[in-house]
């Protein structure tokens, strides 16, 4: 999130493994995991609803974020060699996902950032003839801040959980419907650079995509949820939860209290800070982000300590196989029912 801690002297926590080869994900990608429909054995996610889907697991996830979350990315700073690497990963992931590119190219290159960087967005058709021409954007920023004054010979920021986290989550969203097509409405999958340097990624497409006049449904983003909540009775908290019906919608799909409110989070206005809010301004409908950071769970916010090895593996593809029915449920459903108040 964009600056939210450096004023309020508040650290997060992060974290950085490795796996570098994308063959061998390619390789793994051949063979469908046990999200795909294959025959009976799973032809809706609707009896996953009271437990966590069987679909994202730990190694999985532990993959995808060690390589992100590597010395050999240096950082993911914009612009830079690192994210380059990074964006070139994420492009095969999508290839092995099955996710088309939403434009001609994954490579959205931004247009208000001085260097070469790009946002990568792709996307899969809905199946409704009707609903397709509606859109459900969901992204993360996969951009950090590079090296920064060392502390005992690290000066490498892997951003583990600012934000690999969002982006492994994203990631896993997106392999999950590529490989179903559970999808009546349009789904593109945003993955966004230049977000440390006020948002920029998001602001280039938000724009971009209101001048080709795309109906959006919902934004919802995810940003740092590599570690779960203390002391907390839901799994997650939601930027602007009083804005709009978001929380409501997303717990009783889910059948659980997924979704609550974190005063600090009005507090300190992070609704406004995260990759959200561009679309919010621009397209005027409900845009939000999800989070697991409650300000005392994470203490390497921007520093080298932003390592995989402080990330909760389990949690995360907990929170992966939790959310995806109820996103599913969203993307599907017969209205618009996610609103502003």
């Amino acid at each position: 999130m964009k600056g939210i801690f450096k004023s309020l002297l508040l650290l997060l926590l992060i974290a950085s493994c490795g796996v570098h080869n994308t063959n061998e994900v390619a390789q793994k990608e051949s063979t469908p995991t046990m999200g795909s429909v294959q025959g009976d054995q799973l032809t809706t996610v609707e009896k996953y609803l009271d437990a966590p889907l069987a679909f994202s697991k730990e190694e999985r996830v532990s993959e995808i974020l060690g390589y992100l979350a590597s010395d050999a990315l240096e950082g993911r700073e914009a612009g830079s060699e690192g994210i380059d690497k990074a964006a070139a990963y994420i492009e095969d992931l999508f290839i092995n996902y099955g996710i088309a590119p939403f434009f001609t190219s994954y490579r959205d290159t931004l247009s208000n950032f001085e260097k070469t960087t790009f946002n990568m967005v792709g996307y899969i058709e809905g199946s409704d003839e009707d609903l397709k021409n509606e859109y459900v954007i969901i992204g993360a920023h996969y951009d950090h801040i590079g090296r920064i004054a060392g502390v005992a010979g690290d000066d490498i920021a892997n951003g583990a959980n600012d934000n690999g986290s969002g982006t492994t989550t994203v990631l896993e969203f997106a392999r999950y419907f590529g490989q179903t097509k559970a999808n009546k409405r349009s789904v593109i999958f945003a993955l966004f650079s230049a977000e440390e340097q006020g948002l920029l990624g998001a602001k280039h497409l938000a724009e971009r995509l209101k001048e080709q006049e795309l109906d959006l449904y919902t934004m919802l983003n995810f940003e740092m949820v590599g570690v779960p909540l203390v002391d907390k009775d839901y799994m997650m908290y939601v930027t602007g939860y009083e804005n709009s019906n978001l929380a409501d919608v997303f717990n009783a799909y889910g059948k659980d209290k997924l979704v609550g409110f974190l005063p600090t989070a009005k507090e300190y206005n992070l609704f406004k800070r995260s990759d959200n809010y561009p679309f919010h301004e621009t397209f005027g409908v409900p845009s939000q982000t999800f989070c697991t950071f409650d300000f005392t769970n994470f203490d390497h916010y921007h520093k080298v300590g932003d390592e995989v090895s402080m990330i909760d593996m389990e949690h995360m593809s907990f929170l992966v196989n939790k959310t995806i029915p109820v996103l599913e449920k969203i993307i599907n459903a017969p209205t618009k029912e996610i609103s502003y108040k």
